[in-house]
């Protein structure tokens, strides 16, 4: 049902992002490019004066943000207009001098902080009471006071902020490694046919309904990263210890400490979401179990946890289908979230077909002042609706933000990013379910929530505990050697798949392929998201308009208060086991509902 346009011409306007919007033709964006790069200057001669008067202060403050704010919107245009067609070259260059741009007005402005931490608490309160005009900063100010206790001289700032590049270098490395020099033997497909293996396809034969290739896809993945172990090992311990290095540094206890306090995330919240994901263990046992009985296995094993387990359905989806269904199932979130989310469809926020040259995948992008855009693939299948409601949600979370936040507030932490994106798909699963009788079509409705919270809630907390493991055995000397890190991930898996699950040996070294180990605690994060958006969800659901109008609030609530606080308010406690259980409570539903349908 897709429609399928070879060239972006052929493309009606209606199913395209509208970018001229942010600049009418590529001589306006030259001309905001001059003047950005004119501002540059005054801001570094304001460099050492900010400590003179709250007037000097906010001068300083109100020409970064005079930087910042265009530049965003330079930065995203470019970078925009290179992700419609990748092989035009004009459009690299200019993403290419606007990250060159970026990069020199975040060096330009380094000294911003340091300076503000330099002066006493006292003399800032002062600056504050006597210019009321820096009581838009107020937030901003308070955040970085809190970095106060782990801010070194000067000096060594200076020096901590030069070894950044070196720091980089085992993330960089890995990369090179995984997507570069990783070759794969070739695997036979369904009909016997040699085939190469890449990272892309791994995913489509580990769901092979043909068990020989799924066999033969998990294997080849992971010897071939066996045969790497040592190498991978050193650059994942380099990684750790780079993590190590500035924890120490800014003299934080623990390098979890460090990466939570970003975000001023309590440790706990971490904890809580550890403990309350084991204790619901059995929980996904049971899942398995159902998962080898319908598939008639004597033994689960690793290479059995993604081919789905129902009978295949037309799950053709037109994008008219699509975004009427979306609108449907977020009709729960009030008249003024359905009227504002009918413009993406009639402003052309979306850019909705594939076309030759164009960047894979989907996103939600813009900046402050733009349209909340939209990237994406369609495919003509359910799987495009999921995704394209999972990014309206986060288009709407921009524009909710954006629009009742000034530009100082008009972002938020990827803490909650991934709430609203993840409530969209939770609502979009319940109306789907509630109004399709198809037997064939509800079990595959429930497969994919089943799998949406086993790989992200389960699956990610898995890998939350072993980065908090490696971690806490380098803070302790100890050293992270290819045999110990296989041995302590293949040790969670027992933990959480052993009782239903044959815990094949080569699962040992799955650790080796997973980039996110080198982002410093952030995959917990997903976990915590859909959490939360599960507990929003059931809220939405039950009690109606109070919760509606506490969700709302959260969405144009932007960075102008603390992540957990802003959940909060919306009615998620994330430092109490509360979303958690909520999620499971979700998942606990949808699996009786599956086993009813089976039998």
């Amino acid at each position: 049902m897709q429609i399928l346009y070879k060239k972006r011409e052929e493309i009606p306007a209606e199913f395209t992002w509208n970018l001229e919007s942010i600049f009418a033709s590529n001589d306006e964006w030259e001309q905001a490019f001059k003047a950005i790069q004119n501002l540059l200057p005054q801001l570094e001669r304001l460099k050492g004066t900010l400590a003179q008067s709250g007037k000097a202060l906010l001068t300083v403050l109100q020409k970064r943000d005079e930087i910042f704010e265009p530049l965003e919107r330079l930065y995203v245009y470019s970078s925009m207009r290179k992700d419609e067609d990748t092989t035009k070259g004009i459009y690299q260059g200019m993403a290419d001098r606007a990250m060159q741009l970026l990069v020199q007005a975040t060096t330009t402005a380094s000294f911003i902080e340091p300076e503000i931490l330099a002066l006493p608490q006292d003399k800032l309160d002062t600056f504050m009471r006597e210019t009321p005009e820096l009581a838009l900063y107020t937030h901003q100010l308070q955040d970085l006071n809190r970095q106060r206790p782990h801010v070194r001289s000067a000096e060594v700032e200076a020096i901590l902020a030069s070894v950044g590049e070196v720091a980089d270098a085992p993330d960089n490395i890995f990369s090179m490694i995984n997507n570069a020099d990783m070759k794969f033997p070739p695997i036979k497909d369904e009909k016997g046919q040699d085939v190469e293996l890449t990272h892309g396809n791994y995913l489509v034969y580990i769901r092979s309904a043909d068990r020989r290739v799924r066999k033969d896809a998990f294997d080849t993945m992971h010897s071939t990263f066996l045969k790497q172990r040592n190498t991978i090992a050193s650059t994942l311990a380099a990684q750790v210890k780079s993590d190590l290095f500035y924890t120490r540094q800014r003299d934080y206890s623990t390098c979890r400490e460090r990466a939570l306090a970003r975000n001023n995330i309590p440790v706990s919240v971490y904890d809580n979401l550890v403990e309350t994901v084991s204790e619901h263990i059995p929980l996904l046992n049971r899942y398995l179990k159902l998962r080898k009985r319908i598939l008639h296995l004597d033994e689960l094993h690793m290479y059995d946890l993604y081919v789905p387990i129902v009978e295949e359905t037309n799950d053709a989806t037109s994008y008219a289908q699509a975004r009427d269904n979306i609108v449907a199932a977020l009709s729960p979130l009030g008249e003024k979230y359905s009227t504002i989310l009918q413009q993406a469809f009639t402003q052309r926020w979306i850019d909705v077909y594939e076309t030759s040259g164009k960047r894979s995948g989907a996103y939600s992008g813009g900046a402050y002042g733009t349209l909340p855009f939209i990237l994406m693939n369609f495919q003509g299948k359910r799987e495009s609706m999921f995704t394209l409601a999972h990014e309206l949600g986060h288009s709407m979370h921009s524009y909710f933000t954006r629009t009742n936040q000034p530009y100082q507030y008009g972002d938020y932490t990827i803490f909650v990013a991934e709430v609203a994106s993840t409530l969209n798909e939770g609502l979009l699963t319940e109306y789907l379910l509630k109004n399709t009788s198809d037997r064939a079509v509800r079990l595959a409705i429930l497969n994919h929530s089943l799998e949406d919270i086993r790989s992200t809630l389960f699956r990610q907390t898995m890998f939350a505990e072993f980065e908090q493991q490696i971690h806490s055995c380098a803070e302790q000397g100890e050293p992270l050697t290819a045999d110990r890190l296989t041995e302590m991930y293949a040790e969670l898996n027992r933990k959480y798949y052993g009782a239903e699950t044959v815990i094949d040996d080569l699962i040992g070294i799955e650790w080796a392929r997973i980039p996110h180990f080198y982002y410093n605690f952030y995959v917990y994060q997903y976990a915590t998201g859909i959490s939360a958006a599960s507990a929003l969800v059931q809220q939405i659901l039950h009690e109606g308009q109070p919760a509606v109008d506490r969700y709302l609030k959260f969405l144009s609530s932007g960075s102008s208060d603390y992540s957990i606080e802003l959940l909060k308010k919306a009615g998620v406690d994330m430092t109490t086991p509360g979303p958690v259980r909520q999620a499971f409570q979700l998942f606990e539903t949808h699996l009786t509902q599956m086993e009813q349908l089976l039998g």
